[in-house]
């Protein structure tokens, strides 16, 4: 059966009280877990969705979360680096909010920010000035406004207190749990069996990707692209980080330092430069790429894998990753044709969700009718 990027069962009973959400999740997609703490309910995903396009969680009441997640670059910002709200420049790229629900961490190197409760934390309470910054001014905002307040007590009708800053924190985290992807054209042809939607040139690049010359599959596999990945009975805890050559300023495999990944949290020299393999849903509208958005096309990325690491020939961070020490065994490179090329690009485009894309459900709710 064919699955918009959302189909969302909303099991309300005749009472008055929130009730457990039910998603119908794409053909392929296991379930996911959710917090006991904070069970998925339609009225916190829909605080949760005014939430994510209010600006005035941020410190300068100008930005909000869709900010730097908007919803036709798959929530990303097209940004090489994102934007903090005092106008300091966030030293990552802003990540694509696609299948959050099944990330196993919700970062590009922290290992320690598990659940979305966690990650949503850090942009709206850090005081770093690359971040949303938000203050208690927009709690009180959001209880002088009647429909926000009304949002939060439906949400929350059993808190003596529900305009908060827990609550907000559990309806973003919930709306953020609905963000599902599975409608793209790969997923018509491999998990609907629609065998004639995807072109020859397609299907090739398919093939191309899951073969052991190019080894993608082994990082960026599975119905979600990533190695990061878990679900419900997922059977082993997969390698979450890698390092692909993508700097070795040193000749000893350095990363620049505000850039060094997991070595950042574990100090383990082991652990320079290794970074989230991000989910490959929609990577061909979440231009630039990388943890640093230092690659700007899709042909230039797969040029990167071709050479098994990236020769930067001058500059501060001049090196060649392709001999960095600390580079992952699946990046030894490869060859491809030009058509071969093409032809993975091809299947890359394959994976766009125009569903999800535009799904109304997740657009600006101040915006719509």
């Amino acid at each position: 059966m064919t699955q918009r990027a959302l189909a969302m069962v909303l099991l309300l009973g005749c009472s008055s009280a929130p009730e457990v959400v039910q998603l119908d999740l794409p053909e392929g997609f296991p379930a996911f877990d959710v917090p006991e703490a904070n069970p998925l309910t339609a009225e916190k995903v829909t605080l949760g969705r005014h939430l994510f396009y209010d600006t005035r969680l941020s410190g300068n009441g100008e930005q909000s979360c869709a900010s730097c997640h908007e919803q036709q670059r798959a929530f990303t910002d097209g940004r090489p680096l994102a934007l903090g709200s005092t106008g300091v420049v966030h030293p990552r790229n802003s990540s694509a909010l696609v299948n959050v629900a099944y990330n196993a961490t919700q970062t590009w190197a922290n290992p320690e920010l598990v659940t979305l409760e966690q990650q949503i934390l850090v942009p709206i309470f850090s005081d770093a000035p690359i971040e949303l910054g938000a203050t208690d001014a927009a709690l009180d905002a959001w209880q002088a406004d009647d429909m926000m307040s009304s949002l939060f007590a439906d949400a929350f009708p059993d808190d003596a207190q529900p305009v908060g800053w827990d609550q907000t924190v559990d309806a973003l985290a919930s709306f953020s749990r609905t963000l599902i992807s599975g409608n793209s054209t790969f997923d018509q042809y491999t998990y609907q069996g629609d065998r004639t939607v995807l072109t020859d040139a397609e299907k090739r690049g398919m093939v191309l990707f899951y073969s052991e010359k190019l080894e993608c599959h082994h990082c960026h596999g599975g119905f979600n692209f990533s190695e990061a990945t878990t679900h419900d009975g997922a059977p082993f805890d997969a390698e979450r980080y890698h390092n692909t050559g993508l700097y070795n300023i040193d000749g000893e495999g350095g990363y620049p330092l505000d850039n060094t990944g997991l070595y950042e949290f574990t100090l383990d020299p082991n652990d320079m430069g290794r970074f989230r393999p991000p989910t490959l849903r929609n990577v061909a509208v979440t231009a630039p790429y990388m943890h640093d958005g230092s690659i700007d096309t899709l042909e230039e990325v797969i040029r990167h894998y071709e050479r098994g690491g990236r020769l930067i020939e001058e500059g501060p961070y001049a090196g060649d990753g392709s001999k960095s020490p600390l580079k992952s065994g699946l990046v030894p490179g490869f060859s491809l044709t030009d058509e071969e090329r093409m032809d993975l690009i091809a299947f890359l485009n394959s994976l766009t969700d125009e569903d999800f894309l535009n799904d109304p459900q997740f657009s600006n709710p101040f915006l719509t009718p």
